[in-house]
């Protein structure tokens, strides 16, 4: 099982964090060490002093796929959750102010996190028709609607599929809206996609 990521998916958090996009997506991959179990918490790492959070639609491979043409990807996914996309920013932007690989600010363990599955079908919309919100501790932070995604779910899996095999149970972090921020030991995120709640981590 992969995770695959992509970065810069809403034009408000492009420019909330200045981030270049691209005319295609920008990938990169968490390893399979990066996914939480689920129920446990997430331990803010001793390595960086400013973690922050990204809430991201989720998307779930259900069956073997490469070079996929874009009219076909929706054969690949009938389930969606929500994401939290762990990020180091404090390392990122260092590693990226001097040119260097900056996937340890992305990909180490546990930094992957991910809420209960829903099937597409019971959500009585389109992949790009869903709304969702997220919750620090009571307050909400981030509001996401997949209408306005710079690049659309199945325009990401074409475009991965160019690169890498996908296999059945591959996770697709599908990008963030604006609203990133820090997170504490002693914080909790909620968040729900079309209303329903989905996902509950404790931070720690």
């Amino acid at each position: 099982m992969k995770i695959i990521c992509v970065g810069m998916n809403y034009a408000a958090h492009v420019d909330e964090l200045n981030f270049g996009g691209g005319e295609n997506p920008t990938l990169f991959l968490k390893p399979e060490t990066a996914l939480t179990r689920p129920g446990w918490p997430f331990f803010v790492p001793d390595f960086s002093r400013q973690v922050e959070y990204e809430t991201e639609l989720v998307v779930r491979i259900n069956h073997l796929g490469k070079s996929i043409p874009e009219r076909f990807s929706h054969r690949y996914y009938d389930e969606v959750t929500l994401g939290l996309d762990f990020t180091c920013r404090d390392l990122q932007r260092q590693l990226q102010a001097k040119g260097l690989p900056w996937e340890i600010s992305k990909g180490f363990d546990g930094s992957a996190y991910v809420g209960d599955w829903v099937k597409l079908s019971d959500l009585n919309k389109g992949i790009q028709e869903l709304h969702f919100e997220m919750r620090l501790n009571g307050e909400t932070r981030q509001r996401g609607d997949t209408s306005l995604m710079l690049h659309t779910v199945d325009s990401i899996i074409a475009y991965a599929s160019r690169f890498y095999l996908l296999k059945t149970g591959d996770l697709i972090f599908t990008g963030t809206p604006a609203g990133v921020g820090a997170v504490h030991p002693g914080d909790r995120i909620t968040a729900s996609l079309e209303g329903s709640p989905v996902m509950e981590c404790r931070i720690k």
